[in-house]
């Protein structure tokens, strides 16, 4: 784009027409837009795996990050309005600026891929440490400097904190952020579930700006400045907490996406050993693929860089070719879409034990009984050779809202005004926030036609004891 006062818009199906006013900060991020790296997240999906359940989840990071950057231009203009001639320009521009390139790091299949990332020790696989690399140093670097020397490196620190360090930045990363407030809608309108609906003109209608101690009543520290909710909001901020949580079971975690997610890893974790250990032949990749060269030189950003979606969907039809039959198995089965089956070991679990026992003591002894199964799952999993049927397991949880001890700042809580300036947490309030349990995900996932290792894994199941009362 050229300097002119021009507005530019981007039209969204979720915010509709999106403007980038001729302003000096929006000139300068719309020219950040058409780099080379944030133009990469037109190639990475927003949400993995999840088109191979709902078809229409094919919306990228691309759209997300300009969607995020709309609504964080949302809630400045709230807090711009309460106060006035108080607003710290640079902070805010900072901000804005920070939510616009939050997601610029990711690599291809996003969360998905930093788990490989973590397993197999690969600090470029890490979306944080990709991203705050590009904007410090970089085509983004370069042009943030329109803006001030400095001004590239405040925004990769306000995105490596990952928790928000004033006002400004929690509009970027807190419980109630931008972020959220595009994917929970964005997510919801492209996968077409009809649940986990938040009324986010009403969320942001009620908005103030409360001061509130930074500590406890017994360790009293200096207020802050943060976001908080009008009392008219109560019910609709308890369902924006209740509607993300609700999110995890029927998108995030859905079995089907979580199965491709188990092949696409073992995949990629067999690619990476042969390479290492100088079988690249037998991966079916030819010699300077952007997989084989990250796996021959993780360290390399512009290896991390060159990998996205698209490339690992062109790479399958070599990959179903190569001499290595687990390579050749879980290329197949992903191509086409021949993903593992799921047996729920924690609905299973649950439903099989006695409900006279007290809860805490029922929920204890039901996790050890998960946890036992899980183990020897695992065990038999691996004693599977590469030219056998894989078995995965399958774990996560998902907390529905940090209360202010797991938080540790008011920056990153839910805040009602209760009374004149009074600000009590959502979770001191609502009893369905504070009586919300941790979402747990228990699964074993084995091939369709793998007789054997469902029936291991169901007699494991049904043989298992809850403690000495199972």
């Amino acid at each position: 784009m050229s300097g002119s006062a021009k507005a530019q818009r981007v039209r969204d199906p979720l915010h509709n027409l999106i403007e980038f006013k001729p302003t000096q900060l929006e000139r300068t991020l719309w020219r950040v837009i058409q780099t080379e790296p944030f133009q990469r997240l037109r190639r990475i999906r927003q949400l993995g795996f999840s088109e191979l359940v709902f078809p229409g989840a094919t919306h990228t990071r691309f759209s997300h990050s300009i969607g995020v950057f709309h609504i964080a231009r949302q809630l400045m203009r709230i807090i711009e309005q309460q106060m006035g001639s108080n607003v710290d320009e640079h902070q805010r521009n900072v901000a804005l600026a920070a939510s616009l390139v939050h997601d610029v790091g990711h690599g291809m299949f996003s969360h998905s891929f930093e788990e490989v990332g973590k397993e197999l020790n690969l600090p470029m696989a890490r979306h944080e440490q990709v991203s705050e690399a590009l904007i410090r140093d970089g085509e983004i670097a370069e042009i943030f400097k329109e803006l001030g020397s400095g001004f590239a490196n405040d925004v990769a620190d306000v995105l490596g904190r990952r928790k928000p360090a004033n006002l400004y930045e929690s509009v970027v990363s807190s419980q109630f952020d931008a972020d959220r407030l595009d994917y929970m809608q964005r997510d919801r309108l492209m996968t077409g579930v009809q649940s986990s609906g938040i009324d986010a003109t009403w969320l942001m209608s009620n908005l103030e700006i409360g001061s509130v101690p930074t500590g406890t009543d017994d360790e009293a520290l200096d207020n802050v400045y943060t976001l908080v909710f009008g009392s008219k909001a109560f019910y609709t901020a308890e369902n924006y907490v209740l509607s993300l949580f609700q999110l995890y079971p029927n998108v995030y975690l859905h079995k089907t996406t979580r199965a491709a997610e188990k092949l696409f890893s073992c995949l990629i974790h067999r690619v990476f050993k042969l390479i290492r250990e100088g079988h690249e032949g037998k991966t079916g990749l030819y010699e300077n693929h952007p997989i084989f060269n990250f796996a021959k030189n993780p360290e390399k950003i512009g290896n991390a860089l060159a990998l996205d979606d698209t490339v690992l969907w062109g790479a399958l039809h070599m990959m179903v070719n190569a001499k290595d039959i687990l390579i050749r198995n879980c290329a197949s089965r992903l191509r086409k879409r021949r993903l593992p089956k799921c047996i729920d070991i924690g609905r299973r679990v649950d439903e099989r034990e006695a409900t006279d026992m007290n809860p805490k003591e029922k929920l204890a002894r039901l996790r050890l009984a998960k946890k036992e199964i899980v183990r020897q799952v695992q065990d038999v999993a691996a004693t599977r050779l590469s030219d056998q049927p894989q078995i995965f397991v399958d774990e996560a949880r998902r907390t529905p809202y940090k209360k202010f001890q797991e938080s540790h700042t008011p920056l990153d809580r839910i805040l009602i005004k209760h009374g004149e300036d009074r600000f009590e947490d959502m979770a001191n309030l609502s009893r369905v926030v504070e009586s919300a349990e941790t979402f747990e995900v228990c699964r074993a996932c084995c091939d369709i036609d793998d007789e054997k290792g469902r029936s291991m894994i169901e007699s494991v199941i049904e043989t298992s004891q809850l403690g000495e009362n199972g």
